[in-house]
């Protein structure tokens, strides 16, 4: 155990001193800028799709930069609009009772107990359509990611055993947008193709988060990515209308369709107070179980449901509330419950943030973990596998506090890195019923101590 947290203080110590050797000089976004209503309490970008248009509904969307950062010159033509980006993700996740089947049970992406890994190196070139745009506009997103993260972010039927190790990858977007002025002053965004669930608070871009480990909502409660068409129409600056439809959750289409039917998503976005507060709820609906395992599985919907709702209460402290309810039809599982995050900037390059979640696994059906590196996909497809961890019916609480750290980069470096961030953080969980899911089926609670660092190019 002495050793375990040894490991930890070093990692931590790492985080800190490559914070330090950067002095103050070209100035980045501040991470004490005011977000805008529901971005990320820890950087200010959007992360969810209520005030993005659908050419990026949150996951893959790179921050934002502050309101005082000035402004990029327009482009002058439409080649001249697309931007390449590189991201990488690193970090560790400590658990100094140092769990015999080394899994950290409750997660996926920070699922390896005390080692350091890889999350994403995660390459992009874009071209956004424009938000504000009277008329057509036109653009497109093709987003790969290498690393530990990939094992649970590919597409059922797209590279899903090229890589025997925990390192793999995945397209996460490969899409084509457009904003149409159709119908209303706002006009229509759509996109087609791959893309992340507009589903959620928490995103698979990590820059867009507050803390490095997920909640058991986003883990458990949305899909990660779709196959399909989504569309929203700006009915009015209050009132937005998502609809879309998509092969399923996770899918894309033939053999990477573990069943035969289409699902949707629809729902609405809430804006009030100029922007202030907002309300984004939405639902993915449609069959997701294999017919390898299912007799008519066309007929047995699962209904994720997941309502976000962001107030910035002043330029430094902003709240956001998500609800989160999934049922599965063939199995009669639900799982349903809530996470609260608070989120105040201390300064331009600090800003401290705190997550309370109650989540309950009625069935013991939703949360699991898995040993191999391909029983994620598996599970999914029906295919039998030893490797899945699952625990009894279970109500889960977790606690996380930690601090998000964008420091002044040098001069030179900052002509080449456009942001650095460093999130520290510490989590606790617990049972709140008598079941012991923690710790290879040991203990009803468990701490966890983390970082990560998120560098952008």
């Amino acid at each position: 155990m002495n050793q375990t947290i040894g490991k930890a203080a070093c990692w931590l110590l790492s985080c800190s001193l490559l914070a330090l050797a950067s002095h103050p000089a070209a100035a980045q976004a501040p991470v004490g800028a005011a977000p805008a209503a529901g971005a990320s309490p820890a950087t200010g970008a959007v992360p969810s799709p209520q005030s993005a248009p659908v050419n990026q509904p949150k996951p893959g969307e790179p921050a934002k930069a502050a309101e005082a950062a000035p402004a990029p010159a327009a482009p002058t033509s439409w080649v001249g609009g697309i931007k390449l980006s590189a991201q990488f993700e690193g970090g560790a996740l400590i658990s100094p009772t140092n769990p015999s089947d080394g899994l950290n049970f409750g997660h996926l992406f920070t699922d390896r107990a005390n080692q350091f890994v890889l999350n994403q190196a995660l390459l992009t070139a874009q071209r956004a359509t424009d938000p504000k745009a009277t008329d057509y506009d036109f653009g497109f997103k093709l987003q790969a990611l290498y690393g530990t993260d990939a094992r649970y972010t590919q597409f059922l039927g797209e590279l899903n055993r090229t890589f025997g190790t925990r390192y793999q990858l995945a397209f996460i977007e490969a899409n084509a947008t457009a904003h149409l002025p159709w119908l209303t002053a706002g006009g229509i965004d759509v996109k087609a193709g791959q893309f992340p669930s507009p589903l959620g608070f928490e995103t698979i871009d990590p820059s867009t988060n507050p803390f490095y480990s997920h909640s058991y909502l986003f883990n458990f409660g949305v899909p990660f990515v779709s196959f399909g068409g989504l569309a929203i129409t700006h009915v009015s600056p209050l009132l937005d209308i998502y609809l879309g439809v998509d092969s399923g959750t996770n899918t894309t289409v033939g053999e990477g369709d573990q069943n035969t039917a289409a699902a949707g998503t629809a729902g609405f976005n809430l804006t009030f107070l100029d922007g202030n507060l907002t309300v984004l709820a939405l639902t993915h609906f449609g069959p997701e179980n294999p017919e390898r395992t299912v007799p008519n599985t066309d007929s047995y919907y699962r209904y994720f449901n997941d309502a976000v709702i962001t107030y910035k209460a002043s330029d430094k402290l902003t709240f956001t509330t998500e609800f989160n309810l999934v049922r599965d039809d063939f199995v009669r599982a639900n799982a349903f419950g809530g996470a609260q995050y608070v989120s105040y900037a201390l300064n331009d390059n600090v800003a401290l943030n705190a997550r309370g979640e109650v989540y309950r696994d009625d069935n013991g059906f939703f949360v699991t973990a898995f040993r191999g590196y391909h029983d994620f996909v598996n599970a999914q497809l029906g295919i039998p596998t030893a490797g899945v961890v699952a625990a009894r019916p279970t109500t889960y609480g977790e606690i996380t506090l930690g601090l998000t750290w964008k420091p002044t980069l040098p001069g030179a470096v900052s002509n080449v890195v456009s942001a650095l961030m460093i999130r520290p953080e510490v989590r606790y969980d617990r049972a709140l019923t008598n079941t012991r899911p923690f710790n290879a089926g040991a203990d009803r609670g468990r701490f966890t101590f983390g970082s990560d660092f998120v560098l952008t190019f």
